[in-house]
């Protein structure tokens, strides 16, 4: 089967990843701007990023559901700007689930213990 995909298709899926990937950046360091608490850098980094990724996610899931190219960039930006809350709900949601199933299998086992080794008759 061949492919119908053109060389100016991959440039403009290239175009609409960087534009939103930059809005979700630019709303994440507005947020840090009129954020008053000291961060590091290394924080400021990491949400920058994680706000670009769920950006470009998010351009390509309205790409095809909003028309309006001002909507479609207010959702990008939104989504930039939340990405981290939901990222750590995701997170401390998944942490929460795991140990939950951790203490479910090591409810019954003692640590050190020696396995019984009585012989049934």
């Amino acid at each position: 089967m061949a492919s119908t995909s053109s060389p100016d298709d991959y440039s403009q899926l290239a175009k609409d990843s960087i534009i939103a990937g930059v809005l979700g950046a630019g709303a994440m360091v507005s947020r840090m701007l009129l954020n008053p608490t000291p961060v590091s850098w290394g924080w400021i980094i990491r949400r920058t990023i994680a706000a670009s990724v769920v950006s470009i996610f998010v351009g390509f899931a309205l790409q095809s559901q909003v028309q309006s190219v001002a909507l479609r960039y207010a959702g990008i930006g939104l989504a930039g700007a939340a990405a981290p809350e939901v990222m750590d709900a995701a997170l401390s949601w998944l942490q929460g689930k795991m140990k939950t199933e951790v203490a479910k299998v090591t409810r019954g086992t003692k640590p050190n213990a020696k396995p019984n080794r009585k012989k049934r008759k």
